[in-house]
């Protein structure tokens, strides 16, 4: 398989050609809930990207966070521990965001150790890729560059245009579809004066996929290519049992460009019902009939992306493997 999830303590090496074989450590730092589904995700993207090149993924996470007894027993069984993995150099990073639990990144409990991998993978990876929160963290701590709370949710699939060449875009056409949910954004102007490079985005999005190139090459992104067709449903939930438990005063945000007509009318008429915010009624949301009418539509412009990417890696790698007089 191109694809094999390498557990903690596991020295196996697939066969074949060990000069195209790449060690990615992902990163995952999602929520208790998404742990596993974040996995998955993040697997099957790189399992449909790898092609003829062999990946061994490392899983991790930043050990600051808070986790569960469920979570914390998944991390024992499958997940490096941080410095373990980082000391065995793998060659590129995937590193996600989290939720938010401070207004500032800084006053994250753990800030200084999310900046320390930046850093680390800056000068060790030839290139990395930072998912939505992990994204701004880059922005802030290479250029200083801060991102601001939006006035409501930006949530949804989003039309994106290629705004430059590059090799990650090789492959692609315009306009490229992208899941995003987020509460904060980094200004477009900032971001290239601070000299990152947007290759996409819109109007309504802003930023979408942008890049910091100097000793590795580092990729950002605001929105979620890595999504399943269900993702975003999910969440929606999640957000419309919050509102009828009065855990947030308002309903949540609709996603953008997702639900077809029949899936909006379902979702009003359980809105309409749903007035007294009786926790209970959560039980009748139509999810059935709104999974149904979904797909995952950006999926096959992702895998290009992370395919561009990962032979990038791989070219990089063969590099740094050849005798300094061949590289002349």
């Amino acid at each position: 398989m191109p694809l094999e999830i390498e557990p903690r303590g596991s020295r196996t090496r697939s066969p074949g050609n060990a000069r195209a074989d790449l060690t990615i450590g992902l990163l995952n730092n999602m929520p208790d809930p998404a742990l596993e589904a974040t996995e998955a995700q993040f697997g099957a993207l790189l399992r449909a990207a790898a092609g003829p090149l062999t990946v061994r993924l490392r899983l991790s996470t930043l050990p600051e966070l808070t986790r569960g007894p469920a979570a914390r027993e998944r991390l024992d069984e499958a997940y490096w521990p941080l410095d373990e993995l980082l000391g065995e150099r793998p060659d590129a990073l995937i590193v996600t965001g989290t939720e938010p639990r401070t207004p500032v990144l800084e006053e994250e409990p753990y800030w200084e150790r999310l900046a320390g991998v930046i850093e680390w993978a800056q000068e060790n990876t030839a290139a990395s890729i930072w998912s939505c929160l992990a994204a701004h963290a880059v922005a802030q701590v290479l250029q200083g560059v801060r991102r601001r709370r939006l006035p409501e949710k930006r949530f949804g699939v989003y039309e994106q245009e290629l705004l430059t060449r590059q090799p990650l875009l090789e492959g692609l056409r315009a306009p490229l579809q992208t899941p995003h949910s987020r509460w904060n954004d980094l200004p477009v102007d900032e971001l290239q004066a601070a000299g990152f490079t947007i290759l996409t985005g819109s109007r309504d999005t802003g930023a979408d996929l942008f890049v910091h190139a100097g000793h590795s090459l580092m990729v950002c992104f605001q929105g979620h290519p890595e999504y399943e067709s269900l993702t975003l449903l999910k969440e929606y939930r999640r957000d419309v049992g919050r509102y009828l438990r009065h855990e947030q005063p308002a309903w949540p945000t609709l996603p953008h460009g997702y639900f077809n007509a029949e899936a909006l009318r379902l979702i009003e008429a359980f809105r309409n019902g749903s007035e007294a915010r009786d926790p209970q009624r959560l039980a009748d949301f139509p999810m059935g009939p709104l999974a149904a009418s979904l797909d995952a539509r950006w999926q096959p412009a992702a895998a290009a992306i992370y395919r561009n990417w990962l032979q990038y890696v791989a070219v990089a790698q063969e590099r740094t493997r050849q005798p300094a007089a061949a590289r002349v």
